[in-house]
């Protein structure tokens, strides 16, 4: 985590929200990641989404794994209650801190590793449970802080930092959380702030678990050809003598296009990766027909970006299938609850545990 503050100081011509509240304030300690590095993209737009829709930082919780997305809550929101937890685990944490208090917003943030591979088991159990949060999943097809190892997410053919070919077949997190009954599912570029800025605020607003899955390329371990997740780097732009990583300085890659329309994106070791939107007349409501369309997309060599699948909402205008309407739990923060209905004493419990004889 970064300890690196940033100075306290506003430019009296900063644009203020209803709250009063500038940009400045919905961000957080310097970053220390990779000149260049997708994750900070995102970063930036996470703090401008938060911004737009005007919540209170202190109303927000933030989680995340580890790996490099580990890292990115410590960029924004810095008067948020935030929490990193360990390999895999957050899902669990963001739960529970979902349950004991469901006025909170909830975040998480993710990798392709710290989701597809340790995480897997509490990816899938998050979603089923349809807990209410933003999922992000900074997806780079690589372990980055363990030096470049393929990820869940690398494609087949992918040729890792010494040499090997990746031979496994990728985990799509999108087609995932479509299969495990997800209610929204997106994804975008990490370069495309004017798309994923919106898809974050749907995500955020939206009842019940929201995936986005952002590809968010790395500057330094994926050099490889063909990649469809960031730069290649030979060898030679490393130190032999003292094998020292060499991260040269890179510009941010950025698109911008319409709606319907694709978009071949060069990568700065001349490799490229074509993203497509969705059309204006797609429909995000049918399931099956989106699974379709991101499958047809794969085949033709691109990346269906946008937002690619909404559950369509009930009458009453909610979902009585998320967390709390499957748990039945009660409508107070458990910080609000007297001690009486916490702690209902021994003879409550006896009484419970009875059930499970």
């Amino acid at each position: 985590m970064s300890h690196i503050r940033k100075p306290r100081v506003h430019h009296p011509g900063l644009a203020r929200n209803r709250l009063g509240l500038t940009r400045r304030d919905y961000e957080g300690a310097m970053s220390t990641l990779c000149a260049g590095c997708g994750h900070d993209s995102i970063t930036a737009a996470i703090i401008e989404a938060f911004w737009e829709l005007e919540i209170a930082p202190h109303e927000v919780a933030k989680t995340s794994g580890i790996g490099c997305s580990g890292k990115t809550p410590t960029y924004f929101l810095k008067e948020a209650h935030g929490f990193n937890g360990v390999h895999g685990r957050m899902p669990s944490i963001t739960t529970g801190a979902h349950a004991a208090n469901r006025d909170l917003v909830c975040i998480g943030v993710s990798g392709d590793g710290d989701s597809l591979s340790i995480g897997m088991g509490q990816f899938a159990h998050v979603v089923r449970r349809n807990v209410d949060m933003l999922y992000i999943i900074e997806n780079n097809g690589v372990y980055g802080l363990t030096k470049g190892q393929f990820s869940a997410s690398a494609d087949v053919g992918s040729k890792a930092k010494r040499g090997q070919v990746n031979r496994e077949h990728p985990i799509d997190s999108v087609l995932l959380a479509l299969n495990l009954g997800a209610g929204f599912v997106a994804r975008s570029f990490s370069g495309d702030k004017e798309q994923l800025v919106p898809i974050l605020k749907a995500g955020l607003r939206h009842r019940g678990f929201a995936l986005i899955d952002v590809i968010s390329p790395c500057v330094t371990f994926n050099d490889h050809h063909g990649s469809t997740k960031s730069y290649q780097y030979t060898r030679d732009h490393y130190n032999r003598l003292v094998y020292a990583d060499f991260v040269p300085p890179a510009h941010e890659i950025a698109a911008t296009y319409e709606s319907g329309d694709a978009r071949t994106v060069k990568l700065h070791d001349g490799s490229a990766i074509t993203f497509r939107k969705v059309p204006g007349d797609y429909d995000p409501t049918d399931r099956d027909r989106v699974y379709g369309y991101i499958r047809e997309r794969q085949r033709s060599g691109e990346v269906a970006t946008g937002l690619l699948y909404v559950e369509p909402a009930l009458e009453d205008g909610g979902n009585a299938s998320d967390f709390h309407g499957i748990q039945g739990t009660v409508p107070e923060p458990l910080t609000e609850c007297a001690f009486e209905d916490l702690c209902p004493g021994a003879d409550a419990l006896a009484k419970l545990q009875g059930r499970f004889r």
